[in-house]
């Protein structure tokens, strides 16, 4: 499988709210740094984070590529992102940030191995 194949997978599985898809996309030593700088570590960590996210009907977002690096077995992607929720009270608020990706190939897949989001 090609990167940008990988990528698209990834992303898509976020955006479906496809745990199982998703997970099939990351690294078991994986890293996530959230924006708030908590940081997640391994599958069963990610999977337990993203169960309750992905559970959550009121969030929706939006990503465009800012940059992408491509070497042999290793590709970094900068996207910006558009982030829309709900908060505790029920009130939408909006959030843009920029989310790094950085994937390893591993045997024909690509998969995540460290994601960071940073606030814009």
């Amino acid at each position: 499988m090609d990167f940008t194949t990988a990528l698209d997978r990834h992303l898509a599985a976020i955006r479906d709210r496809d745990l199982e898809g998703y997970v099939r996309t990351v690294h078991p030593d994986a890293t996530l740094i959230l924006p708030n700088g908590k940081t997640v570590t391994g599958t069963d960590e990610i999977r337990s984070f993203h169960e309750g996210w992905f559970q959550d009907p009121d969030w929706s977002m939006t990503t465009e590529t800012v940059s992408t690096l491509e070497l042999a077995d290793t590709a970094v992607t900068v996207l910006a992102v558009d982030y829309r929720d709900l908060d505790a009270e029920g009130r939408p608020y909006a959030l843009r940030h920029l989310l790094s990706l950085v994937f390893a190939r591993s045997g024909e897949e690509w998969l995540l191995v460290h994601d960071q989001n940073t606030p814009c």
